[in-house]
């Protein structure tokens, strides 16, 4: 069987979807298993995939910025050819876009599996889909994506799997931050990829002085593109000096969160890559909601606010107020000391082996 995964990006949705690509891998052992990205970040996080026969990297945002010169055309007709000459049996689309459903149908793959209508971003792209799935788009991406898998006749049971191929060098990135930092750090990740997910930069700077003066923790503040200087913001704002600046590719990210002790961020892709590294995690979650993008292991905490009205389903990427992430310092700081509170009582085994989604993770408000 040859099989086409559909998720074009970005960071978080490709992460949300690796245990749907895993639970394909042992279930169709023998099938090639191809996987459908957009060209970018996301992409490297797949490359050179132990479950993954081929990755097929395409570059819709180029195509979509000049799509009549000669240069794109060639582009979009090589990349059909491939995608042809794939001779894919089964295209599942995860992603739920008009784009992503007319790729899987443009390379003339005759069953096209996706999302029924009210669990798809743009409802319009299930008339290209021959197979409609229904799932619930109010429970977490991850299960979502399962429902896909468990279509076709798979068995989804066990525990989530996030396979993500770390080269030495990779490692021996992480080894060095971890020595560096004396092997008791936190990750500080103040980037949102939308301003609506930003939470302030007083607080994170607070948070990295009293993780310092209370468990001896100093703090590497990780940003994307665009971020460093929110970054540089935090390090600059803080009192004792204990936060350092820390840019890195997704997988030395990866790495690295594997080591650290704690993540404290937004709903954006480090905290996804965090949370798939098992890394304890504190999410700040305003616009979005954490039960269907929020981190999944069950001692995992949530700080959100539920005194609004206005933040139910809101996922609005520009707000006047931005009432939903002006959260007090005081809040975070709990749901800190809550984690590593839970943190220290776990055995190393039971953080590396415990059921994901066995109990929804706290929620502080």
């Amino acid at each position: 069987m040859r099989i086409l995964i559909v998720r074009l990006g970005s960071i978080g949705d490709v992460v949300h979807t690796l245990p749907a690509m895993a639970a394909l891998r042992r279930a169709a052992a023998a099938s090639h298993l191809a996987w459908l990205v957009e060209r970018g970040g996301a992409a490297s996080l797949l490359r050179d995939n132990p479950c993954l026969d081929e990755l097929i990297e395409i570059d819709t945002r180029t195509w979509r910025r000049d799509w009549t010169s000669r240069e794109t055309r060639a582009a979009i007709k090589a990349a059909l050819t491939r995608l042809r000459s794939g001779r894919f049996e089964i295209a599942l689309d995860f992603q739920g876009l008009l784009k992503s459903a007319a790729l899987a149908w443009l390379a003339g793959v005759p069953r096209r599996v996706g999302f029924a209508p009210r669990a798809l971003r743009e409802p319009a792209s299930a008339l290209l889909l021959t197979e409609r799935v229904e799932a619930d788009d109010q429970a977490h991406i991850i299960k979502k994506n399962l429902a896909l898998v468990a279509h076709l006749g798979f068995s989804i049971e066990g525990d989530c799997e996030f396979p993500i191929h770390l080269s030495p060098a990779d490692e021996r990135f992480a080894q060095e931050q971890a020595t560096r930092f004396e092997e008791e750090f936190a990750i500080i990740n103040p980037g949102g990829g939308w301003p609506t997910k930003l939470w302030s930069v007083s607080g994170f700077a607070e948070i990295a002085d009293r993780l310092w003066q209370h468990y001896g923790l100093r703090s590497a503040v990780t940003y994307g593109p665009g971020e460093e200087a929110l970054a540089q913001a935090v390090v600059a704002r803080t009192r004792t000096g204990a936060a350092t600046m820390l840019e890195s590719t997704l997988k030395q990210f990866f790495a690295l969160a594997r080591r650290a002790r704690l993540f404290i961020g937004g709903d954006t892709g480090p905290l996804h890559l965090a949370a798939a590294a098992r890394a304890p995690i504190v999410g700040i979650y305003g616009p979005s909601a954490s039960r269907r993008n929020g981190p999944w292991a069950r001692d995992d905490v949530v700080v959100e606010r539920w005194d609004l009205e206005c933040r139910v389903d809101c996922y609005r990427r520009s707000c006047g107020h931005t009432s939903c992430m002006q959260m007090p310092v005081e809040m975070v700081w709990q749901a800190v000391v809550t984690r590593l509170e839970r943190y220290a009582g776990e055995s190393k085994t039971k953080r590396r082996r415990e059921s994901f989604f066995s109990l929804p993770h706290s929620s502080v408000s």
